[in-house]
């Protein structure tokens, strides 16, 4: 029972995080491979705080979230004007610099050592020590996070964002302020993003560098294109369906050195295969890429 709750805590957080990358992927039409950059700084601020502050769980995921939503302005600032292929390698510079400064601030990080002996989350004074807690937390996150992200695309600012995901330059030339719009819509993927690390490294109680490579911007931007960018439910799918994956390969009983190279292989082969023959995803509707 305990192993299920576990996957459910991730399918819950990795829903967090393909939704908050679906608001830039499949409303506003721009690939970032940034996003695990913006889910480190909720994980490490949650965890600094906690660990030296000692201050309260919900007061360290609001400056987690805070601390967030100002790297995803900064990000927005240096690379929102860029288009293209251009835009995607600046979000991957960017990336690759916030986990510099992460895996080398020693002071402050630990560096690669990583910071353990986190503190378990205190809500409303009730210590959350156990994994059905955890599992409860985090699928009010994800409830949360697909709220935020479902009333925004139905509002006016959805539909500006779906204005420039279609053509920017003829938003433009309607009097919209594309660059605000693309904008905002960083700033509130970094701060759901900082959300679900908040959680991740309360539940894990360590966090280190490496669970927040490149790879992990990857990962989670193939749940939202395999599931279907801009659908409702499609970042939701995409989430349950990669996290779960490995997990068949677990029960079949292959090794794990043999099952981790397997599962980047269908991975790659399904991301592959839904771009050639369905890039609207497994239940979305607009085609990503095209």
């Amino acid at each position: 029972m305990d192993y299920l709750i576990h996957i459910a805590v991730f399918c819950c957080i990795y829903t967090v995080l393909a939704e908050s990358l679906d608001l830039l992927v499949g409303h506003a039409g721009i690939l970032s491979l940034v996003h695990a950059a913006f889910y480190a700084t909720g994980a490490y601020t949650c965890a600094i705080i906690a660990v030296h502050l000692q201050w309260p769980f919900p007061v360290a995921l609001l400056l987690g979230c805070a601390s967030s939503g100002v790297v995803a302005f900064g990000v927005a600032a240096l690379s929102i004007r860029l288009r293209g292929d251009l835009f995607v390698i600046a979000t991957f510079a960017c990336h690759v610099v916030i986990l510099g400064v992460v895996a080398n601030w020693i002071g402050l990080t630990r560096g690669p050592l990583g910071i353990f002996d986190i503190p378990h989350a205190v809500v409303l004074g009730c210590s959350l020590d156990t994994g059905w807690q955890y599992a409860l937390m985090a699928l009010t996150m994800a409830l949360l996070a697909w709220a935020v992200v479902q009333l925004l695309v139905s509002s006016p600012f959805g539909r500006v964002l779906h204005a420039v995901r279609e053509d920017d330059v003829l938003a433009m030339a309607l009097g919209k302020n594309v660059f605000y719009f693309k904008s905002l819509a960083f700033i509130v993927a970094g701060v759901l993003a900082a959300g679900a690390g908040g959680i991740y490294a309360h539940y894990m109680r360590f966090i280190d560098p490496t669970s927040f490579t490149v790879m992990e911007s990857i990962l989670i931007a193939s749940m939202v294109i395999i599931g279907g960018a801009g659908s409702r439910w499609g970042p939701v799918v995409g989430a349950v369906l990669l996290i779960c994956l490995p997990e068949v390969l677990r029960v079949l009983g292959l090794p794990g050195s043999v099952a981790a190279h397997l599962r980047q292989i269908i991975y790659g082969v399904l991301l592959v295969v839904m771009m050639r023959l369905r890039p609207q995803g497994l239940v979305g509707h607009f085609a990503f890429g095209r």
